[in-house]
């Protein structure tokens, strides 16, 4: 195989560099060792930052996330709802620190008002009563599947190719430049070689790896970040404390849930999704500072994910103080190796700019004048532009109530959307489906959608029953993954539930395979 572009990592930095270089006229192709954003870019808060959260500490990353919002919400409306943001001042935090706040958003060209906190209290009765200060920012939240699946559509109507489940064997690497990769598919086995003039490491906090392939160095620290999911949302707007950033303080309503996040703790390899129970406990403590009723929600499951802070030289700092801006780094100019790039850093809100400023380099090495289009062009799905709002799905179901089956009640996934998602990405994951429509992410957790699902796929012949069975395992134990660090209360005993339905009634340990 060979292009002009070989694009590593299928999060919203690599899915947005291919869709730059694919519009620009250039031949693309995109490779991610899972599903597209498994990652980082899928284990995240689901907040479209207005760049408040930056405005005193980081202003750099302050403009270019308010820069970035106004953007997105213009080209992939349909991946956004309108939340908006409020900036309080808890009763634990000082007042004082409004001021700079303010000043901070004014000069970063961040839309802010101060409203009365009995204003701020009538629009979210669920806020901490004593709150001293409110002031609103156009915050938002992403649906950052639907979000990465249409960039990659975009990729794919403009002639780029995406390989999925294509693990990185090696750089090609002849003298001083790198000419592609060697790829495995991890389904089949089958290897494959895709040569190509450029080849661009867009693998987040991966990026030392790949870049050492090359023997080529960068320095990047993960950061982990976990987070809770709670099975109400529990304010209209995104909830922030107004301070400098730190854990537990932040409220994101995303979909019918709510997200309280998040920690930042180094780790050392960024595929540790390990969830220190301590740090559910924080989060959930801390966040009742802000909003009170998390305390009587039911978490429903933790993730974490791993942020890629870029620092030129290793330092043993805590990765809070690093900023969130992101780099490009040209292995010609750093170490002579030619034909190869890195982009790392930065965050799911500036992944466009992040995709642009790459593509720039990449046409400035091939020597080809092509502007910039991803800012004007509208993402698929995205045509009328309409925000995403909290009640779609819900308004959909209601107009065909006696023509489609429910199969996901929870999150309102119908027969006809889980199987037209199935023939779109034909998979035997379950998890795959999930992230393309949100099955099984609601307060059961899959304990009654997944075997339906399961049944229906092999009914409409999309799966065989072994792999059905195989994929219902694999599901379970993922849940379970991001389950058991907050096993208390109410969610216990739904998970005692699932736990009796899938191993007592189901019996999936002995399942054929």
């Amino acid at each position: 195989m060979e292009t002009q572009v070989l694009v590593v990592g299928g999060g919203a930095t690599g899915v947005g560099v291919a869709r730059d270089a694919a519009l620009r006229g250039l031949s693309v192709v995109l490779a991610e060792r899972r599903d597209l954003a498994e990652g980082t870019t899928g284990r995240f808060h689901g907040l479209l930052h207005s760049g408040g959260r930056y405005a005193v500490k980081d202003p750099h990353s302050a403009r270019e996330c308010i820069d970035e919002n106004r953007i997105l919400r213009r080209i992939a409306a349909h991946c956004i709802e309108d939340t908006g943001g409020l900036f309080v001042c808890t009763p634990q935090d000082d007042p004082a620190f409004g001021d700079t706040f303010r000043v901070g958003c004014v000069d970063s060209g961040i839309p802010v008002c101060e409203i009365d906190p009995v204003e701020a209290l009538r629009r979210e009765p669920r806020l901490n009563p004593g709150v001293t200060r409110a002031f609103t920012v156009p915050d938002g939240a992403v649906d950052t599947w639907k979000l990465v699946g249409a960039c990659a559509e975009d990729v794919r109507r403009h002639g780029g190719t995406v390989l999925t489940y294509h693990d990185v064997l090696g750089l090609i690497r002849e003298g001083d430049r790198i000419c592609g990769a060697r790829l495995r598919d991890t389904r089949t086995g089958e290897e494959t070689e895709v040569r190509a003039e450029m080849t661009v490491s867009a693998t987040g906090a991966w990026a030392g790896q790949l870049a050492a392939m090359a023997g080529c160095t960068v320095h990047v620290r993960g950061g982990r970040g976990v987070m809770v999911a709670l099975n109400h949302r529990l304010a209209h707007a995104v909830i922030n404390r107004c301070r400098l950033p730190g854990d537990s303080d932040i409220l994101v309503p995303a979909h019918t849930v709510s997200v309280i996040g998040t920690t930042d703790t180094p780790v050392e390899d960024p595929d540790d999704h390990s969830i220190p129970r301590d740090d559910i406990r924080k989060l959930i403590d801390e966040g009742a500072e802000l909003v009170p009723h998390i305390r009587e929600a039911r978490a429903l499951r933790a993730w974490s994910g791993t942020r890629p802070l870029y620092s030129e030289h290793q330092s043993g700092s805590g990765t809070r103080q690093m900023s969130r801006g992101f780099t490009l780094l040209d292995h010609r100019e750093r170490e002579g190796i030619a034909g190869f790039l890195t982009i790392t850093g930065g965050k799911l809100t500036t992944f466009r700019r992040m995709a642009e400023v790459t593509v720039d380099a990449v046409c400035e090495h091939l020597g080809a004048d092509a502007a910039c289009r991803t800012a004007d062009e509208i993402l698929p799905g995205a045509e009328d532009g309409r925000p995403q709002t909290v009640s779609e799905r819900l308004a959909e179901r209601e107009s065909n109530l006696h023509d489609e089956q429910i199969v996901c009640e929870c999150e309102l996934v119908t027969r006809g959307v889980l199987l037209e998602a199935a023939r779109a990405h034909p998979t035997h994951n379950l998890d795959d489906l999930r992230r393309a429509t949100r099955l099984g992410m609601g307060p059961c957790q899959g304990g009654f959608c997944i075997p339906r699902a399961a049944g229906l796929l092999t009914g409409a012949g999309l799966m065989d029953a072994t792999a059905a069975n195989t994929a219902v395992r694999a599901f379970v134990e993922e849940r379970w993954k991001g389950g058991w660090p907050i096993l208390e209360g109410r969610q216990a005993r739904q998970m005692r539930l699932d736990d009796w339905m899938f191993h007592g009634a189901l019996d999936i340990d002995h399942l054929p395979a």
